[in-house]
């Protein structure tokens, strides 16, 4: 009787179309799939509820789909289009996915290394067990933030090569002194060139573990102090962990694409992404939806009146009367622009043809 009143309840919820309804119906899906186990992998089933969850997660609001995120992080099941859509989300939604979803291959991980923010990139590098085609990948990168994550994750798979570059990098970043000090496979050849960069309290802590040579010691020192004299010096300690504007936009079109790619990127998805108050995923969405230059986009969004803007939604299907709590958004998030009232005397058909017409002519 209780899985029937189950089964009921999904269709209930299946039929309604109230955000808290579909976001009910995307948490009760993800148990059900839990409880199937194995049934959930095969290839036919994988395809359906690829299709049905990032059918429901596109319109979900952040909260909801940093719960799934959680739900799935483990999940041997989840569909790998979804579980690279959530990874490349906003980083409290992506960081559970990236920590430990079993989904994600090392090449996953790699495109995230190049395609992604630096704060998943950070997350990246603390992934436990982390393979060592990821860490030769971080490592050719060499981000200070992210090098400094590697260093602190002592289950990661790092060779004596790897461990040598990470020790040669810690000359110029200083935040790596002190994970490297403390690293299970540091060596105390390794340790001997550390030493020379670290506070008293961290050098006295690696002579007790190595028991290192005094003399040696003050030979590196002195030489040390020869380079100084010499203008080398090493980067300030604190490192500003802030995703780049560049890096976060380019982040959010590769994001659009999979969801296009999926045949998941909807006028809803614009919606959602304005609420969350994330103005360029929406002008990547509405560029890519509308078939549109990003340039024509901006100049939409930049323009004297809110008629470009208008007939872009509305080509691709968002209806009029939702357009005035869009522009509300807009206008919040973009300094007030675009400017005027809606509904000039221009023919709305020449609208966007001039639009494009001055991006041509900017060209």
């Amino acid at each position: 009787m209780a899985a029937i009143e189950s089964q009921e309840r999904l269709l209930q919820l299946a039929r309604s179309r109230e955000p808290a309804d579909r976001e009910r119906l995307l948490l009760a899906l993800a148990e059900l799939c839990q409880i199937g186990g194995e049934a959930a992998g095969q290839p036919s089933v994988q395809a359906l509820l690829s299709s049905i969850f990032l059918s429901l997660v596109v319109e979900a609001e952040r909260d909801m789909r940093r719960r799934l995120a959680e739900k799935l992080s483990k999940a041997e099941w989840a569909p790998s289009a979804l579980i690279n859509v959530l990874a490349l989300d906003e980083i409290e939604v992506a960081r559970p996915i990236i920590a430990a979803s079993p989904v994600l291959k090392d090449e996953d991980l790699i495109r995230l290394l190049l395609e992604a923010t630096i704060e998943h990139q950070i997350e990246v590098a603390r992934r436990p067990k982390l393979g060592a085609q990821v860490v030769a990948a971080i490592l050719r990168q060499a981000e200070p933030a992210v090098l400094t994550a590697l260093a602190g994750n002592a289950t990661a798979e790092l060779s004596d090569a790897d461990m040598r570059a990470l020790v040669a990098e810690a000359r110029r970043v200083a935040a790596l002194r002190a994970p490297l000090a403390q690293h299970p496979r540091l060596t105390s050849e390794l340790a001997l060139q550390l030493y020379v960069w670290l506070g008293q309290a961290m050098r006295q802590s690696l002579t007790e573990r190595f028991r290192l040579d005094t003399e040696a010691l003050d030979r590196a020192l002195a030489e040390t102090v020869r380079e100084a004299h010499g203008g080398v010096r090493a980067q300030d300690d604190g490192l500003v962990v802030v995703a780049r504007e560049g890096e976060r936009q380019e982040m959010e079109r590769r994001l659009v694409d999979k969801l296009l790619g999926a045949g998941q990127l909807r006028a809803g998805y614009l919606v959602r992404a304005l609420r969350e108050g994330r103005l360029s995923l929406f002008a990547a969405a509405l560029s890519k939806l509308g078939g549109l230059s990003p340039e024509q986009v901006r100049l939409a969004l930049d323009a004297a009146t809110p008629d470009p803007l208008q007939q872009a939604c509305a080509a691709i299907g968002i209806d009029r009367s939702a357009f005035p709590s869009i522009l509300l958004m807009v206008r919040g998030l973009n300094g007030g622009r675009p400017g005027g009232d809606a509904g000039s005397n221009r023919p709305r058909s020449g609208i966007l043809a001039q639009m494009k017409d001055v991006t041509v002519g900017g060209a």
